[in-house]
């Protein structure tokens, strides 16, 4: 009979087989079979291998023997840790970390020498954009996780060097040196490309990871998109904050290097007061296009919006303008590009750096009113009806011109019995019984006829 083969993989640090059980109950794991016995901060070097835990093959003999028979259980056995309440198994990985070292040939040789000392650390300059697109290229390749193989572009396959992959560094750091290339930030500070941090130091290989930032999930900021590094590859997948556990202990970092944003976006705040920047100036950088667009939800979206009403843009926000993006945000967005005189591509109701230096610096022209010669497109919904300026204007607390202006409407064709004073620019109930009554003279039921106008209404009323 042919010898088995055992795959040699170190066992968690809180595996529950009954080996591991059998060896804490003794003191712990052997000196070679314990799980990080590879120093933090030593340099690693020599060709690519795979782990030599060689301990684990002794510790599928204990194993084996514990459970009877003389017949040693198969050492997987031993990678298989307690799945804890409320966790699906196999979302919270084991993830040994590699210690400071050099980035890595083809010849899995170093190509300098020793990483650089914290003190000396220096930040590469990179985006937001190009950090996470860095991570997507790992996830989309699957790279196997290793605390001591390295990728073809030189980074350690662990959390750490993930990260030192992500941010461009020069070398492959570990979760006791990544906070010197970053700050300390807030939760409600997070964006795409910084940090969550979990270093442990008095035992560095027990629990301490770190993942990539991607984004909220939704508005209760209570899960986020994390790019990891993980048992058996790279992955991206919602996470709970700021993890599956010890989440009080996962801390927010944003990489010193940033060349787009890379300071917090001022946004005004109730009472007139104003966030800063580490300059004490508003900030003016456009944050990125991965800032904007479906399913965006935060600072910069509500700064947009604000920019977007001091220059006549009013008249799309019912609330707000808020954090989280909105076809609001969309048609004001295309009415200040149609008011500049873009087209096509340039006039997508996305902001883009020019865009965003426009209205930031006060440049260009402001958007039209309604209606008005040279409005374009600001005067007109997406639903192509002329002067129509969407639903959002006529719900419950709206208060707007086009409220007096649909009312003084319904007058005019005879469907005003309801008003008793008015009408004014307060959206009441008087409105709402009066487009009622007009839509249903045009033989409406049911939802067709609600009382709150849409664009045939509107069409029908003022053609």
């Amino acid at each position: 009979m042919g010898t088995p083969v055992f795959e040699e993989i170190a066992p968690a640090s809180n595996c529950d087989c009954p080996g591991c059980v059998h060896w804490r109950s003794r003191g712990g794991l052997p000196a070679r079979a314990r799980p990080g016995a590879e120093e933090p901060r030593a340099p690693l070097s020599g060709p690519v291998t795979r782990p030599a835990a060689r301990g684990a093959l002794a510790l599928a003999a204990a194993a084996g023997a514990v459970l009877g028979g003389g017949h040693p259980a198969p050492a997987l056995a031993a990678t298989h840790g307690p799945v804890r309440p409320g966790i699906p198994a196999g979302d919270e990985p084991d993830t040994p970390q590699g210690g400071k070292a050099p980035l890595h040939g083809p010849s899995g040789r170093p190509v300098e020498g020793p990483g650089k000392p914290a003190a000396a650390a220096k930040a590469p300059a990179t985006t937001r954009a190009e950090i996470i697109n860095r991570a997507k290229k790992w996830v989309a390749a699957q790279v196997p996780y290793s605390m001591s193989d390295y990728w073809s572009d030189g980074y350690r396959q662990d959390c750490s060097g993930f990260v030192s992959m992500a941010w461009n560094l020069d070398g492959n750091e570990w979760t006791g040196s990544l906070d010197t290339y970053s700050v300390r930030i807030t939760k409600e500070q997070l964006e795409p490309g910084d940090i969550l941090l979990f270093h442990n130091p008095s035992n560095p290989e027990d629990g301490s990871h770190v993942v990539i930032f991607g984004g909220w999930t939704d508005y209760t900021h209570s899960s986020y998109i994390a790019y990891e590094q993980t048992r058996p590859h790279t992955r991206k997948q919602a996470t709970p904050y700021g993890y599956w556990s010890n989440s009080d202990r996962y801390l927010p970092y944003r990489y010193k290097g940033l060349s787009d944003g890379g300071t917090v976006t001022a946004v005004p705040l109730p009472g007139g007061k104003d966030d800063k920047d580490d300059k004490g100036e508003k900030g003016t950088r456009y944050p990125g296009s991965w800032y904007f667009g479906p399913g965006a939800d935060n600072s910069s979206v509500t700064q947009l919006g604000r920019l977007l009403v001091e220059r006549g843009a009013a008249r799309f926000y019912s609330t707000g303008p808020g954090p989280r993006w909105s076809d609001a945000d969309r048609r004001a967005t295309q009415a200040f590009q149609q008011a500049q005189g873009w087209s096509g591509a340039d006039a997508d109701g996305l902001p883009g750096p020019t865009t965003w230096s426009y209205l930031v610096e006060k440049k260009g022209r402001d958007i039209p009113a309604a209606g008005s010669p040279g409005s374009k497109g600001s005067g007109v919904s997406s639903h192509g009806v002329a002067g129509y300026p969407g639903r959002a204007m006529f719900r419950p607390g709206a208060d707007n011109a086009y409220v007096t202006r649909l009312g003084k409407q319904l007058v005019k064709k005879g469907f005003g019995k309801y008003y008793t004073q008015g009408p004014g620019s307060r959206w009441g109930e008087a409105d709402r019984r009066n487009v009622e009554a007009f839509q249903r003279s045009q033989g409406w039921r049911g939802g067709a006829a609600d009382g709150y106008p849409g664009p045939e209404t509107w069409r029908r009323l003022f053609s």
